[in-house]
């Protein structure tokens, strides 16, 4: 499976997330995040360093999607999906602005 359409399918399991409220935890400053993580550079264990531990779901390739939520105004929140290689290393990094339609928890 390719890298898209394992970070899509990842997407689309997590999209229940976007209805609830972020878990302690997960929830990170958007600005900060756009700071410190880059794709082909961001380690796993800078992740951990700066975030925290996620809901994470693991692929059988050793690959892995990590997920984040930014607060933003009127109490929702932006979904921020980073696929992490076999290697510890941010390959993709996929945002998911609130809707208008997301309930606010």
């Amino acid at each position: 499976m390719s890298a898209r359409r394992m970070l899509a399918a990842v997407a689309i399991l997590l999209a229940g997330c976007a209805t609830r409220a972020p878990e302690p935890g997960t929830s990170v400053a958007e600005t900060r995040f756009d700071a410190l993580v880059t794709p082909g550079r961001t380690t796993r264990a800078e992740l951990l360093a700066a975030f925290g531990p996620t809901k994470t779901v693991v692929f059988d390739s050793g690959m892995a999607a990590w997920l984040y939520t930014a607060p933003v105004a009127g109490g929702t929140h932006t979904e921020l999906v980073l696929l992490v290689g076999r290697d510890g290393i941010v390959r993709k990094l996929r945002k998911r602005p609130a809707y208008p339609t997301d309930p606010v928890p």
